[in-house]
Parts: C-alpha cells; sequence; structure tokens
C-alpha cells in the first residue's frame, strides 16, 4: 500500500480574501480565487483549500473550534490500494465514499481524513552546490540567485493529538505510515509509504503545557529548494506585512536536528496555526532505522535567539536507535484522552511551542 503525500488540504478561514492574500504572498501558484474559496496548486500537484468557516464542503461535525486545517487528503497510488485501505479502515472507523470515489473517515483522536488515487506530478527542482574549504564543486560560478519562495510541495502536516502513540499506530495500521523518529514525550513522526521526505506527518503530544486538551492542527510545511529560497521567504512576508510574533520561539531562520530541515514558520491570519517554508531535510526509504531524541537535543541545530531551554551545557546527547520501540511504553494511553502524567514534559513552556 502507498500513500504518495498529501494530495490535498482544505482550510476554514473567517476572512477567505485575507488568507487567499496570504497564500499568495507566501508564494503558492494561484488557481482560482473567489469570493467564498481560493485554491493554490503547487509543483507536485497538492492543492490547498480554503472556504469559509462553516462552509458545507468542511467535515462535519468541526474537528476543532475556529478556523485552521480541518481535512488532509492522501494520495494513493492505485484504485487497488485505496480499496485494500478503505477495507482496513473500516474494521475500525466508519468509512464513507464520495460520488468521485473518495474514501473519508474520523480516525479515533478525532482527525477526519480522505483518501483519493492521486497522479502525482513531477516537477523540477534545483539547488546549488555548496562549496567548502577544500571543497569546490560552484567554481567560477554564483550561487543560483532567486527572486522569491515557490514552495513546490507539501512535505508534511503536524497535528496535536491526546494520544499521540495511537495516532500514530491508527496510521500504520491501515494507510502503511513508517516510524521514522520520536521526539520523546512530544511526538512521532512518520513517513508515507510512497514518499521519501523524512516525514509526511507529525503528532504532538496534547499533555504538553503547551498544547489544546483535544485534536487541533498545530502547522503545515512546504517544501523549497534551499536556504535562499527560505531565507527570501522570510524577508517578503515580513516586508509584506506577515509578523512572526512566534519568532522568539522558533528561532526564527533555524535547523532542526531532528530531521536536518532548514525552517521558517509565518502565523496563518486568524493565528490559527503556522505555515513553515522547509529545506534540505533528510530523505529516506525502509532502510531508515528509526531514533528516539530527547526534544531538546532534537529540536534546534542553531538560532540566533532559541529559547534558554534549547541552550546550555546541560542538553543531553542521547539519541539512540528504536527498532523495538521501547521509548513508547512510557508515553501510551488505554484510550485517546486518557492523562497519564509519565507523559508530560513539565518543563516545556509557552513560548517553546514552535521550536518542538
Amino acid at each position: 500500500m502507498s500513500i504518495l503525500g498529501v494530495e490535498s488540504v482544505v482550510f476554514a478561514a473567517e476572512d477567505v480574501a485575507e488568507n487567499a492574500r496570504f497564500w499568495t504572498d507566501f508564494g503558492l501558484p494561484v488557481e482560482s480565487v473567489s469570493d467564498n474559496e481560493a485554491v493554490f496548486r503547487l509543483a507536485s500537484g497538492s492543492r490547498l483549500i480554503v472556504v469559509p468557516c462553516g462552509d458545507a464542503r468542511l467535515p462535519s461535525p468541526d474537528p476543532f473550534v475556529g478556523g485552521g486545517l480541518k481535512l488532509t487528503v492522501w494520495g494513493v497510488d492505485t484504485q487497488e490500494n485505496l480499496d485494500a485501505m478503505a477495507a482496513s479502515l473500516a474494521t475500525e472507523v466508519a468509512v464513507t465514499r464520495d460520488a468521485d470515489g473518495t474514501v473519508r473517515c474520523v480516525c479515533p483522536d478525532g482527525q477526519p481524513i480522505a483518501l483519493r488515487v492521486w497522479d502525482k506530478r513531477s516537477f523540477v527542482s534545483e539547488a546549488s552546490p555548496v562549496n567548502t574549504p577544500a571543497s569546490h564543486p560552484r567554481f567560477n560560478q554564483h550561487r543560483i540567485w532567486r527572486r522569491k519562495a515557490i514552495p513546490k510541495t507539501i512535505n508534511h502536516v503536524v497535528f496535536f493529538s491526546p494520544d499521540y502513540v495511537a495516532s500514530f499506530e491508527f496510521y500504520e495500521r491501515h494507510l502503511g505510515f513508517r516510524y521514522v523518529d520520536h521526539s520523546k514525550g512530544v511526538g512521532i513522526f512518520a513517513r508515507a509509504g510512497g514518499t521519501f521526505e523524512h516525514h509526511s506527518i507529525f503528532w504532538v503530544n496534547c499533555d504538553l503545557p503547551i498544547a489544546p486538551d483535544a485534536f487541533k492542527f498545530m502547522h503545515i510545511a512546504f517544501g523549497c529548494d534551499d536556504i535562499d529560497e527560505v531565507m527570501l521567504g522570510a524577508n517578503i512576508m515580513d516586508a509584506k506585512g506577515w509578523k512572526n510574533e512566534t519568532m522568539n520561539s522558533s528561532g526564527g531562520i533555524s535547523r532542526h536536528r531532528i530531521s536536518s530541515a532548514i525552517y521558517y514558520y509565518c502565523d496563518i491570519p486568524g493565528k490559527c496555526g503556522e505555515a513553515e517554508y522547509h529545506a534540505d531535510t533528510d530523505y529516506l526509504d525502509d532502510n531508515w532505522v528509526p531514533r528516539a531524541w530527547d526534544f531538546r537535543f532534537g529540536s534546534l541545530l542553531w538560532s540566533n535567539n532559541a529559547p534558554p531551554i534549547f541552550r546550555g551545557d546541560d542538553i543531553p546527547w542521547d539519541m539512540a536507535f528504536d527498532q523495538d520501540r521501547k521509548s513508547f511504553d512510557p508515553y501510551r494511553k488505554d484510550k485517546p484522552g486518557k492523562r497519564d502524567s509519565q507523559g508530560k514534559l513539565a518543563e516545556i513552556t509557552d513560548e517553546d511551542e514552535h521550536a518542538i
């Protein structure tokens, strides 16, 4: 069974026009914009769709109050695999089919998802070779000069989960997602079987002090070619008035050690989550060996303004291979929503939300 990645995401917004301006400034290619819908289509063929809050096209019941990402549609490689996933899901949750064959359900943690066959597009992506003092493959030439950020893929989506271990295992059991890494007590990174990006989805522990008590959207990441695109995107968004109020907690432009990715977060209008520019992430296949990390070690490799909790000499370098998944045990729950004091990281504060 192979899911090829995110085929589309559906956002609810209080102000569709403001959100359309945000995503246009962010660099997403516009397909159509009207008073009650904005559609953007990336080079990979993935779509981002914005409709008004309360719109009949949104999942019902609403998974959480306010705006944000309400539906994730995963693209499947073949009809045969889509049918197999639908049958598997139906053994555990209620499944419906639209007239066009799209399969829909609600995961046990409260996340609405859909599946449809997807003819994912091929596209061109280019980055300049990197020179070092002893190796200079970019000889007698300058780097690619870019004018703006143009994200080409939806790399991953992130949600808060009341039982993040169970959320991952549901995706693994029915959709064939692979365990990649575990930020202990914070969340699990998982990769769709037909992708190579480090992760396609990340579930964040609702027991964290920064987290809501139930399922909710956190952020969405878009793949860019290189750090230059990320820097340009950050500068352009700031110049157009999209202030990143969480910059002090996310470290501005920085790099995640756990996935190697360069990143920059922008607040989505309505403060309903964040959009992330994402570049130079790890790419992997089924030969990858999962790892478990202390969240402070895995979060930031560097930044000029990281919160104190991510700096200092007392951060444990305790990354360990985790084929047997023993790192899951302290954070397991009998059912979603049940609190487990062992899984709560009291040392994380509100300012650390977007640095993990």
